[in-house]
């Protein structure tokens, strides 16, 4: 069964008919070396002469191989081979051949394709019909008195034309084994000739670097958000339910804290969805999306902890980038002190804008036990290195003498070229 799989099974018939199509595609080709063979001299006899139709071939060829270079010619020819060769996605490139190479390459094997589907497509063109002629020789005297045999006499003996159908079926049989070999032949090559070049590596490297950071900002931007408002949200539901039946006025409090803290992330976190619309870069006004430090009394007010905040220059005027950066930085401190702190002393905050920095500083005293471990938590403090580093910048964080302390250097671009310009 596996040999007649191999003849006429599904994967055998698409190979046949990507062949068919490579033979319709040499067609023009084709015809522009009949006119050129023609315009030599071949005159009426040039459609039924065999080696002025060869020459017209081999002319067709080298313009085949010509218009293979054209960038668009690969993803075509990978989209067929895909489709009706077999042949592994993985081992074929995407997208336009942009190098020389991968354009010598496409051409090579769009110049191979039409070729051998010319010949496979010409000969399952004309070979059938003479097979079934030949089969039907000994069933059909019309057929015996044609230029069928008009050859050698010995064609015209009884055992000859007993052997008629015989040799039909092995001419059949012999169309099949020859489009199945090419078939074979065009696959095996197909990763070689449409398979990525060193340079097409290179690049889908990093589309797919440039992806995963997208994701690892979306990643952040979610967990410092939307993580920090459900930790003040949980932390300030909790202390209300504890007082709720002998402090009104506190629980009140808790509530609008609450109130507020979900509909500043309800903002934020639209700000968020626009990294997944605009992939986090400035719009065409200039507007990075996401809260700076202008946003951060409204934080530090409904945070969920007591913070003594003290600021050292003027952050105003910071680079956007900068200043979103350091507001989710002071954002997931806050989460940690909430949930790791001792709750009993104030959060120290410190931001102090220098010549060339942005400096942050966080201090809260830990707590008395050691705070619940989350499934899938502890992403926090590495999301702050991955936004400082991505600024050139960098941070500490650990415990001293019972106090966690964080802090966070973020260079400031430009500052002090402006500052030289205004002397």
């Amino acid at each position: 069964m596996k040999p007649l799989a191999a003849l006429s099974g599904r994967r055998a018939r698409l190979r046949w008919l990507h062949q068919i199509i490579g033979g319709a595609l040499l067609m023009p080709y084709f015809l522009v070396g009949t006119v050129l063979v023609g315009m030599t001299g071949g005159g009426e006899a040039l459609f039924s002469s065999v080696p002025a139709q060869f020459a017209a071939f081999a002319i067709a060829l080298p313009i085949a191989a010509a218009t293979g270079v054209f960038p668009l010619v690969r993803p075509l020819s990978v989209a067929a081979v895909r489709a009706l060769c077999g042949v592994p996605p993985a081992l074929l490139a995407d997208g336009p051949a942009r190098t020389r190479q991968a354009r010598v390459r496409a051409a090579g094997w769009y110049t191979l394709h039409l070729a051998l589907g010319g010949i496979v497509s010409g000969a399952s063109l004309a070979l059938p019909p003479f097979a079934v002629a030949v089969a039907a020789l000994p069933f059909s005297a019309p057929l015996r008195s044609t230029w069928l045999l008009d050859g050698p006499e010995v064609l015209r003996e009884p055992w000859a034309l007993a052997l008629a159908p015989f040799a039909g079926l092995a001419m059949l049989l012999a169309l099949a084994l020859v489009a199945a070999a090419t078939g074979e032949l065009l696959a095996r090559r197909a990763p070689v000739l449409l398979g990525p070049t060193p340079e097409d590596r290179l690049a889908a490297a990093e589309r797919r670097a440039a992806d995963l950071a997208v994701r690892n900002r979306l990643a952040r931007e979610l967990h410092d958000s939307v993580g920090h408002a459900l930790s003040a949200v949980t932390l300030q539901a909790g202390a209300a339910r504890r007082v709720l039946d002998r402090d009104p006025e506190f629980v009140r409090e808790a509530l609008t804290a609450i109130e507020e803290t979900t509909r500043r992330t309800v903002g934020e976190l639209d700000s968020v969805l626009g990294l997944l619309r605009q992939d986090g870069e400035p719009d065409d006004e200039g507007t990075v999306h996401g809260p700076g430090l202008d946003a951060l009394d409204g934080l530090l007010a409904h945070c969920g902890v007591r913070v003594a905040y003290e600021r050292r220059g003027d952050p105003d005027g910071l680079d956007p980038v900068v200043s979103r950066e350091a507001y989710r930085i002071v954002q997931e401190g806050l989460s940690n002190a909430s949930r790791h702190g001792g709750g009993a002393s104030p959060v120290r905050l410190l931001i102090a804008v220098r010549e060339r920095e942005l400096e942050i500083v966080m201090e809260n005293p830990l707590g008395e036990r050691p705070a619940v471990v989350r499934p899938g938590g502890g992403r926090g403090l590495r999301g702050i290195a991955e936004r400082a580093v991505l600024l050139g910048g960098r941070t500490e964080a650990g415990a001293d003498d019972g106090v966690w302390r964080l802090t966070a250097l973020l260079p400031l671009p430009g500052r002090a070229g402006r500052k030289e310009g205004r002397r």
